[in-house]
């Protein structure tokens, strides 16, 4: 197992779809915004997590991701491996590819109980704790909002967003000098 910083957002992104996700799917462009990650990166990671059966998609309008069990039957090492399998089966084929040498057969036994703790210790914490910690930290789900939508063929009446700055440094220093 290799803890990486995929893993480190895998686990992040779902510990906000268990957050944010109870009032319905939460979109990966939500996640991406909140957690300030691409929003390429989440959906390749989210390809991984749902072949792994730990989310479920929902398409459409109102769509995302929603938690596929509940958070507390969901483990940090459930969802490292399925973030890392393919690269610990590359690792694992390397390794099996190389020819053997003498005195490695104990390093490779030291480096499978380490291996084999790390993974029992993931085991052992809950996606649900995680959420626990972040409430009592503060962390709020954030309230989702009815968005108002317009009847077709009708345009929508919103007053244009005017920025009264200057676009420039030649426009500050007109600005300033009027003001003088």
């Amino acid at each position: 197992m290799r803890l990486t910083t995929k893993g480190r957002f895998a686990v992040t992104a779902m510990i906000d779809i268990a957050l944010h996700g109870r009032s319905g799917p939460v979109t990966l462009a939500s996640i991406s915004l909140r957690q300030r990650v691409s929003l390429s990166y989440l959906e390749l990671l989210f390809g991984k997590l749902r072949r792994a059966s730990l989310v479920e998609s929902t398409r459409g309008p109102g769509g995302g991701y929603s938690l596929s069990r509940k958070a507390a039957e969901i483990s940090v090492a459930d969802i490292v491996l399925s973030i890392e399998e393919h690269d610990a089966e590359t690792t694992h084929r390397r390794d099996a590819d190389a020819p053997g040498e003498t005195g490695r057969c104990e390093i490779d036994e030291l480096w499978a109980t380490v291996n084999l703790r790390a993974v029992e210790f993931l085991k052992s914490i809950s996606l649900q704790s995680l959420v626990d910690e972040q409430k009592a930290k503060g962390v709020q789900a954030a309230v989702r909002t009815e968005t108002r939508r317009t009847p077709a063929g009708q345009p929508a009446t919103r007053k244009p967003f005017v920025v009264d700055a200057p676009n420039s440094v030649f426009a500050l220093g007109r600005r300033q000098q009027s003001a003088s």
